[in-house]
């Protein structure tokens, strides 16, 4: 391909994550996102059960019965010239591990914010992964249409409590039942929320005579004493720090409502950035770059029940991608046929020919590739930086209710698995222990076992706390070391770790056996390694 094809092909894509706590309202956000992108008819909402319309980005039944999101979306459309991919995460606590995995495929993120509450605690702890990746953070201050925090306040929590210099783009008119509208600043125009008006302003922005007999006087005056503070002691618009990740630029409105997601959108397409370089082992790979590379950040199974199939999900970070190509897949050198490629859109997908850097794609598994592999065209020997990994807190021991049924058991068990969201772990006696960093992820390991692998399960909890594996070139001679408070297991690629009750049992053991090197981290080759 050309390279001035490339070129504007990357130029065209915005793949951005969501982000926020739960309930904030960042799948009602991705659900209006996508309405005006025309991905979908109509946007439905995860408290509407009762006439069946369910966030299109959560497709998973079990997020359909509990309202929440449990796993990540990727959803694609185009927009105003755009190609916009949108990575739709889990809020919860408990499904982090899957959040930050999907934040290293992303170029931005949307930090979704209520306006009532403000900077809730996994707001805070997803906005410091960002930080640390130097990802570009967009805010949208949500559910001005209830009684919310004064703005400024909100404002200044996004400072004292983040440490995020912002600028306010768009900035609200009231809030709950005096509710009337945004003031983009950039456009010099008020969207009226209830008139579906937008009501451009002169040379003297709010101060002027546009607005008066369009607000109530208590609002019209709020708002030019707010932007007068606003442009004497705010921070100025500067697009190079919100493109370098130093400045977050603020918008305001109800997704619920569908307000203010128009201007947030237009703005939000000019601002973020391009497919940029990613970081690799041993440098850097550029998108305009000849030769195709990308790395799997994420395996689903059975996004389509009917065929029992898994799909891996490939983000491109150079070349083009050509379906039917063959690749090298980096961690065993072996090549492979591309020739099952899918565009996404949460659980529904088409064939996809051609991908650019900046695209999602869903490539079919058969339990060939691994979360975090690289695959590269022709035989260069490339590896993208390691995704994180984070070693369980808690720990059950699972097995089949009916053994006529083990079978299922085993399949489910190994296929969820290999999606990186619970890690399994097999003992001496073969007994199946999971490991996981909250509750709730066993809670949805029981449900999709009995209803996409028709194995009811039973759960028993196991007196252990931590996980720690062992470097080792003898993995039989190990037995030895397992006491009354630690056990001996073997994780889903066969290597040999340590459960622990407590950490001072882990002190101990460290103590008594200092010739055995016990490490927490993995590597980009899904060896054992030392942070």
């Amino acid at each position: 391909m050309e390279n001035k094809k490339l070129l504007e092909e990357i130029s065209k894509r915005r793949i951005f994550g969501i982000i926020s706590h739960p309930d904030a309202g960042k799948t009602t956000l991705t659900e209006k996102l996508l309405l005006h992108g025309g991905a979908i008819r109509e946007a439905g909402t995860v408290k509407a059960q009762k006439n069946s319309k369910f966030a299109k980005s959560d497709w998973m039944e079990i997020e359909k019965q509990r309202g929440i999101s449990v796993t990540s979306s990727v959803m694609q459309f185009e927009y105003d010239g755009k190609v916009v991919s949108i990575m739709d995460t889990p809020g919860h606590n408990d499904f982090g591990e899957d959040t930050y995995r999907v934040l290293t495929s992303v170029d931005s993120a949307v930090m979704v914010i209520d306006a009532a509450k403000g900077i809730e605690p996994q707001t805070k702890k997803l906005f410091q992964v960002c930080r640390l990746r130097g990802i570009p953070i967009f805010t949208f201050i949500n559910k001005l249409d209830r009684q919310a925090k004064d703005p400024l306040e909100l404002m200044e929590e996004l400072e004292e409590v983040l440490g995020m210099p912002s600028v306010a783009v768009t900035w609200p008119i009231g809030s709950g039942m005096q509710f009337e509208g945004v003031y983009d600043r950039l456009a010099s125009e008020v969207h009226l929320f209830r008139k579906d008006e937008v009501v451009q302003l002169g040379e003297d922005g709010v101060q002027g005579s546009e607005l008066e007999g369009y607000l109530e006087e208590a609002n019209l005056t709020n708002l030019r004493d707010e932007v007068d503070l606003l442009e004497g002691a705010g921070n100025e618009f500067d697009l190079e720090l919100i493109q370098q990740g130093e400045l977050t630029p603020v918008f305001f409105g109800t997704a619920l409502a569908d307000f203010g997601i128009t201007p947030f959108l237009n703005h939000f397409l000019d601002m973020s950035p391009t497919p940029g370089n990613r970081k690799t082992t041993t440098g850097e790979v550029s998108p305009t770059d000849s030769t195709f590379s990308g790395f799997i950040f994420k395996i689903q199974a059975n996004m389509n029940p009917a065929h029992r199939d898994r799909i891996a999900f490939l983000r491109v970070c150079s070349g083009t991608f050509e379906r039917g190509m063959n690749v090298t897949l980096t961690r065993t050198g072996k090549s492979i046929k591309l020739s099952q490629s899918t565009q996404l859109m949460a659980n529904d997908r088409e064939t996809v020919n051609e991908a650019f850097a900046g695209d999602v794609i869903g490539i079919y598994d058969s339990g060939t590739y691994q979360i975090g592999d690289t695959l590269v065209g022709g035989k260069q020997k490339l590896f993208f930086e390691p995704l994180p990994t984070f070693p369980p807190e808690l720990f059950l021991k699972v097995s089949p209710i009916n053994s006529m049924k083990s079978k299922h058991f085993h399949k489910g068990v190994e296929q969820l698995a290999q999606e990186g969201a619970i890690q399994v772990y097999k003992n001496e006696f073969n007994d199946v222990i999971l490991g996981a960093v909250g509750r709730l992820q066993f809670e949805v390991f029981e449900y999709r076992l009995k209803n996409e692998y028709n194995s009811e399960v039973r759960m028993e909890s196991i007196d252990y706390t931590l996980a720690r594996w062992v470097k080792t070139d003898d993995p039989k001679s190990l037995k030895k070391y397992q006491g009354l408070r630690n056990m001996l297991v073997f994780d889903n690629y066969e290597r040999p770790l340590f459960l622990f009750a407590n950490e001072f049992t882990l002190s101990r053991f460290q103590e008594n056996n200092p010739e055995l090197e016990l490490v927490e981290a993995l590597d980009v080759n899904n060896e054992i390694s030392v942070e």
